[in-house]
């Protein structure tokens, strides 16, 4: 992404955070008082683009590659109850019993 595009990303966090509305005019206004030469479409882009759309919202919907929403995992937590629970601890055993079957060959580390 170019420093251009970052500064409009920007200006419309900042415009968001301050509850103003994210328009070409207000994101061209924000970004030229930093002193960032940016193309005015990009202005018309983000503006079109954030039309509408709840940005703070849009940025608490992310999370960490792999990680389920929180809502998703309350329920699949409720819904497999204690067979949950046990199945990691039979993983934990089956992984110590290969371990420990390196260890006893002369293979270990240690």
């Amino acid at each position: 992404m170019s420093t251009a595009e970052l500064a409009v990303v920007y200006a419309a966090l900042i415009l968001e955070d301050g509850n103003v509305d994210i328009s070409a005019e207000n994101l061209k206004t924000l970004v030229s008082k930093a002193g960032i030469t940016v193309d005015s479409v990009w202005f018309s882009i983000f503006a079109k683009a954030l039309e509408g759309q709840d940005l703070k919202a849009l940025l608490a919907g992310f999370s960490a590659p792999g990680a389920a929403p929180a809502g998703a995992a309350g329920a699949a937590g409720a819904a497999a109850g204690a067979a949950a629970g046990a199945a990691p601890a039979e993983e934990e055993k089956k992984e110590e019993e290969a371990e420990e079957s390196d260890d006893d060959m002369g293979f270990g580390l240690f």
